[in-house]
């Protein structure tokens, strides 16, 4: 194999797969990246046995050919290597190492046996769709911060993917959930979704989606089946597997009748969050929340170290109201609110409550109350 190409292409490249490569791997092979060098084009594959990433670029092939390389050094050496420089990789098939030329650069690097490389060969996919990287980043912006990190209920650690909605406006919704909050969001149904089964993307299949999307002009290309999901955007295809479970009833904890409604300003609220909670102690964090008619008294306590409170003026017309939250939670579904003014309505201290944007029902967050 011989084969020159652009650093900086490279560099991108690069960048995207090696990510997925594991850095402590029991099995040496999981540590490279395959590079495939035929018809005036570069191929870069890499995988965790989970998830695997292709990319493609353009490059000047002089031999076709093939082999792999430690992905985490090949892409340290491009990284150091000057900018603008064209890199000539050449492999010499009776010698097991990779030499990469630059300028006067010259590094040779060992290799492992293409055929050793494994295949995360995806099998037919039942449903193919279109949508705008925009849409996508937008969707997994919103739920994935409560994507649940606990490995023993491990149906929560991804997000659900499944066809929601009603005839009439049919969705792609999207919903995590860790138990102590849930985020949900509906996209407009794209056309081939209709039908599709309900899909748990695993949490750093979700994490490297979101760092392909560079350009959110572009256009994405979901496939999936029962198993695997498949994500195309420019010249990155990015396959995983999914996870083999059954996500809970989520419909069940949504609350229906809250019929006590705050209204803030999303800024204020969550400035003053976030400011008294400056006291709360690492292990409680809870912020109570006093509401009449009008005002809000936010106000935190902690026998170690004092307390602090702050008033904000609210749209709230109900009977008074204390609520206790975890302030880490209040601040994270705040961050998600994309207009100026949320709501919030709540029932009674032990009940969930719901937090929406005033002027985009498409997202909603779910809150469980702590005891304050």
């Amino acid at each position: 194999m011989k084969v020159t190409v652009e650093r900086a292409q490279l560099l991108k490249s690069l960048g995207h797969v090696h990510r997925v490569v594991e850095r402590r791997n029991t099995i040496p092979i999981l540590g490279n990246v395959l590079v495939r060098a035929e018809n005036a084009k570069l191929s870069l594959k890499a995988t965790d046995l989970d998830l695997e990433v292709t990319e493609t670029l353009p490059a000047e092939t002089a031999t076709a050919g093939s082999t792999t390389v430690p992905a985490h050094m090949f892409y340290d050496i491009v990284r150091k290597l000057p900018d603008g420089s064209q890199i000539v990789l050449e492999a010499d098939g009776d010698r097991a190492v990779l030499a990469i030329r630059a300028g006067r650069s010259r590094f040779t690097l060992q290799t492992l046996p293409e055929n050793d490389f494994p295949d995360l060969a995806a099998g037919d996919m039942s449903h193919s769709f279109s949508l705008a990287a925009k849409d996508v980043k937008r969707l997994i912006d919103r739920t994935q911060f409560a994507i649940s990190t606990e490995e023993t209920r491990y149906y929560l650690n991804g997000i659900y993917l499944h066809a929601a909605g009603t005839a009439k406006a049919a969705t792609l919704r999207g919903v995590a959930t860790d138990g102590h909050r849930l985020a949900q969001l509906d996209l407009v149904q794209p056309r081939g979704a209709e039908g599709m089964p309900g899909v748990i993307v695993p949490r750093k299949t979700v994490g490297e989606v979101q760092r392909l999307i560079e350009d959110t002009e572009a256009e994405m290309t979901i496939e999936l089946s029962q198993a695997k999901i498949r994500f195309t955007i420019g010249n990155v295809v990015l396959t995983s597997k999914l996870i083999d479970g059954t996500f809970p009833d989520y419909g069940r904890v949504i609350p229906q009748n809250n019929d006590k409604e705050l209204v803030v300003d999303k800024k204020d609220f969550e400035n003053a969050v976030d400011r008294v909670s400056t006291i709360s102690s690492e292990r409680g964090r809870a912020v109570k929340l006093s509401l009449s008619a009008g005002k809000l008294v936010l106000s935190v306590t902690n026998p170690d170290s004092g307390s602090a409170t702050e008033e904000l003026e609210v749209e709230y017309a109900a009977d008074a109201l204390d609520i206790g939250f975890n302030s880490r939670y209040l601040l994270d579904i705040a961050a998600q609110i994309e207009g100026d003014v949320a709501t919030l309505r709540l029932a009674d201290p032990g009940s969930p409550t719901l937090v929406q944007d005033r002027d985009d029902k498409s997202a909603l967050y779910v809150l469980m109350p702590m005891r304050v």
